[in-house]
């Protein structure tokens, strides 16, 4: 959802305006001047944006102003030399511990010279020196390259306020010589510090910092367009010295305050992340002691605040993380079963216990959810994990749920995993744990229905004896004819018709003319529902004894449902012409089949209503 300035109300936009409106008559501070054109700024400028890892931006004010990202450049200019030099290699040249000192402080360790972190000047001008390129002008194109996925579009350097820079940086370029006097620098510190100062100049818009905040979010992914501009394993790199060293000598304010990894800038930009969650970008000129934007500070402290964002204070997602647990005797799959079946499963089915899961696995939500399984598990012999609902998991949660396997298999339970489709890493972490033992050991099935199934027949096979080879039910067994004497069996058998279909013949067709009742002999049938766009769904199974089609012999609505032969299938039919003809010559008969139709009913919304009950 991309909300403009002033769109259709959100919560989150009307929070927006009421704290712009807020913040608004804060007027302390000073626009920076030691920078002449940084001096030419509206000091009335404001503007705040919220991106979100989903690619929804809420934003209010001055956000397309435009001005020069200043100190910002540093986190995203630090992130690229990670990638060019790997971590070990950039620690060598600058370190990450914060200093407590303003931004443009010469923290150098004594016997080594290596700038105390990469947020102080120093520290950028030594990472600005790891960039690769074979000449000044390809190292500029780099950056601005990386700075524009962030931002996702097409920045510019403003050469104004570089050359403004360039003419003033006396002190910038007091400490690239410095850095190369101790070898931080291997090459000329003047082209250096020429990139240093053309990496502050570039211009970009508060919008522009909240989805470059919103893409650290991300794990280095822009939310907004989908393409990787850091790579993920140098994100927590970047966050982490924000979070220590990103706001200089407030630094210790800010966490205890707002609690959100950050960076200011002096042309009067803020940016701060949430990890996984979202990005802030707030843009106001007038400047505090510190060098950072009064309002700036203050629409963060106000967000963390009112928003509950501070990283420190997260609330508790793993007990969320079960969506709904049940067993098998409260809750069955559509496999449509006999009276017996369904007592025995009442009676045994808690030994089929199911968890669904949900959200982002990682150790704190998936310990929860295995706590919960392990405490619950000792009378059950299937286990049925649902990731139906998982957005992610990371390899620590991969490692949790192979031990769970291992540990249930010991004890002889099984455990299943369910619809884990769209979770790749999962069954590669497993196929080279287990080995020789994947396919015998890691089971899935493609949705919790087909589980619930197969467990339950498991659990009918041990308790309920089978027939030595499978035989067409007599029309005495079928519950519909149930209490019919034997006379009234003898008036409807002439009535009915027999119909063979092989695997995979159509039964009934969604939208056919109800014309008849079928009697199932032999073999099984499924009720399936097709929509126009979208996967098949299973509604029901019938197996032999069971009775189909009977809301024709009620309404006579057309077939709202396909059903399909499972297998080679024997039916007896029963039309809707004959069954009427009953009220005449048989009206006693029509009058049990009714009944018996009803109670069928009851019973299926007796389930419908146990099984709805469980799921809240």
């Amino acid at each position: 959802m991309n909300l403009p300035h002033s769109s259709t109300p959100s919560p989150v936009l009307r929070l927006l305006e009421q704290i712009h409106r807020d913040c608004s008559g804060m007027n302390d501070g000073q626009v920076a001047t030691y920078i002449p054109e940084l001096g030419k700024a509206n000091p009335a400028w404001f503007g705040i944006c919220i991106v979100t890892q989903s690619g929804s931006v809420y934003e209010v004010g001055d956000t397309r102003q435009e001005f020069t990202i200043q100190s910002i450049s540093k986190p995203f200019v630090y992130g690229l030399a990670l990638e060019d030099n790997s971590r070990i290699e950039v620690l060598k040249k600058v370190g990450v511990e914060p200093t407590g000192d303003v931004f443009n402080s010469i923290s150098l360790e004594p016997n080594t010279g290596r700038p105390r972190n990469p947020m102080i000047n120093a520290g950028a001008i030594a990472t600005a020196g790891m960039i690769a390129g074979r000449s000044p002008q390809a190292r500029l194109k780099r950056v601005l390259e990386t700075f524009s996925l962030f931002a996702g579009r097409e920045l510019a350097l403003d050469e104004t306020v570089y050359r403004s820079e360039s003419d003033t940086g006396h002190r910038n370029r007091a400490i690239g010589h410095m850095l190369r006097n101790f070898n931080i620098l291997t090459s000329d510190p003047m082209a250096v510090t020429e990139l240093y100062f053309q990496q502050c100049s570039i211009s970009v818009h508060c919008r522009d910092l909240a989805v470059m905040a919103a893409t650290l979010a991300n794990r280095g992914i822009n939310p907004l367009t989908g393409k990787q501009a850091l790579r993920g394993e140098y994100v927590e790199s970047v966050l982490s010295v924000m979070e220590t060293c990103g706001m200089y000598d407030y630094a210790g304010e800010w966490i205890y305050n707002v609690g959100m990894p950050a960076k200011s800038g002096v042309s009067g930009g803020v940016i701060a992340v949430l990890p996984g969650q979202l990005g802030i970008g707030v843009f106001s000129p007038l400047l505090d002691a510190h060098g950072n934007s009064v309002r700036g500070v203050k629409v963060c402290q106000e967000l963390s605040r009112l928003l509950d964002l501070h990283l420190l204070n997260r609330p508790g997602v793993g007990k969320l993380i079960v969506r709904q647990k049940f067993n098998g005797a409260d809750f069955n799959s559509s496999r449509v079963r006999t009276p017996v079946e369904n007592r025995t499963l009442r009676e045994t089915g808690r030994r089929i216990q199911v968890w669904q899961l949900q959200g982002n696995l990682m150790f704190s939500t998936t310990e929860v959810a295995i706590r919960d399984i392990v405490e619950n598990m000792a009378d059950a012999e299937f286990l049925l994990l649902d990731f139906k609902r998982v957005l992610t998991l990371n390899e620590c949660a991969c490692r949790l749920f192979c031990q769970l396997l291992l540990e249930t298999s010991t004890l002889g339970k099984h455990l299943y995993f369910i619809q884990v489709q769209p979770l790749p890493l999962l069954r590669r972490y497993m196929r080279i744990k287990l080995g020789a033992q994947f396919e015998k050991t890691f089971h899935v099935f493609a949705d919790i229905d087909r589980a619930l199934e197969w467990c339950e027949d498991r659990l009918l096979e041990t308790s309920l004896p089978l027939p030595a080879k499978a035989e067409a039910v007599t029309l005495e067994n079928f519950p519909l004819l149930a209490d019919l004497s034997v006379a009234e069996r003898d008036a409807l058998l002439p009535l009915l018709t027999s119909r063979l279909y092989q695997t995979g013949d159509v039964i009934i067709n969604a939208g056919d003319k109800a014309g008849e009742l079928f009697l199932l002999r032999t073999g099984r049938a499924s009720v399936l529902l097709k929509p126009a766009s979208g996967e098949t769904t299973r509604l029901a199974t019938f197996s032999a004894g069971m009775t189909f089609g009977e809301m024709a012999m009620i309404d006579g609505a057309p077939r709202s449902a396909m059903i399909v032969a499972d297998s080679e299938v024997e039916c007896n039919l029963l039309t809707l012409e004959d069954f009427q003809r009953l009220d005449e010559s048989h009206p006693g008969l029509k009058i049990k089949l009714l009944r018996n139709m009803c109670l069928d009913l009851c019973s299926k919304l007796r389930k419908a209503n146990r099984e709805l009950s469980v799921l809240g």
